[in-house]
């Protein structure tokens, strides 16, 4: 049985037992860290977190999860509970009803829902290294 804390970031597509299997590492409520994290493949964090992050896989924010970063770094980032730092992914950035972001976000791709509280600026980036949006590549495509 898939916890209600996960079931919330699964995606339709995918079926539940894959979609939870990547979740490797949970950070539990109740739980408080403080420093530089650091991991490669996926984490959940249900408690509370101060310092930076520094990722390779997904970062997984749940609901009643505090955050306290300077930066936080990840390949995707989904935020579901509170969040006070910079928040960079290189591949996208989806912020859950509950989600309350102080912050930069710097992605590729981002998805907001209704009910967020996002107080910062936004950055779209290009995830796709030495592409000149304007250059005889992009041309070629026309």
């Amino acid at each position: 049985m898939i916890p209600a804390a996960t079931k919330r970031f699964m995606m339709v597509k995918k079926p539940s037992a894959t979609r939870s299997a990547e979740i490797t590492t949970i950070l539990g409520p109740g739980t408080t860290l403080t420093g530089t994290l650091s991991f490669e493949s996926n984490l959940m964090i249900r408690g509370s977190f101060e310092g930076d992050i520094d990722a390779k896989g997904a970062l997984y924010i749940d609901q009643g999860a505090t955050i306290n970063a300077n930066k936080i770094k990840a390949m995707s980032i989904f935020v579901a509970g509170s969040v006070k730092g910079d928040l960079e992914a290189v591949d996208k950035v989806e912020l859950k009803p509950s989600a309350q972001v102080r912050g930069n976000v710097r992605t590729s791709k981002l998805r907001i829902a209704d009910g967020v509280i996002f107080e910062g600026r936004c950055e779209m980036i290009n995830n796709r290294e030495g592409f000149d949006p304007f250059g005889q590549q992009a041309n070629d495509r026309l």
